[in-house]
């Protein structure tokens, strides 16, 4: 399966390595390089991750990696990186379902 990182995704993950660097460089490319690593996994185990509970709609899934959430679309031919959360924040469903 093919893999597809949405525009909103990459501004999350970017965000959330800049944010994370301030602090820590090595911290934050630890974290991208973990991200990636996870969503790797999604190719050979597409379900691997939990129904997101403000969907639920089991095309609608994500993994749970420290504080945040890496919400995914699984469909036919490719799973597609919908967004990067933290935990804490409140999901704007509308900006992952447009």
């Amino acid at each position: 399966m093919k893999i597809i990182w949405s525009p909103l995704a990459i501004d999350r993950a970017s965000e959330i390595v800049d944010y994370i660097s301030q602090d820590k460089p090595s911290a934050a490319e630890k974290w991208i390089d973990t991200v990636f690593s996870k969503v790797e996994q999604l190719k050979s185990s597409p379900e691997i991750g939990r129904i997101v509970p403000e969907i639920k709609n089991e095309q609608f899934r994500e993994i749970i990696y420290g504080n945040y959430r890496i919400i995914y679309r699984i469909e036919k031919k490719q799973i597609s990186i919908l967004t990067i959360r933290h935990g804490m924040q409140i999901l704007p469903v509308k900006e992952i379902l447009e």
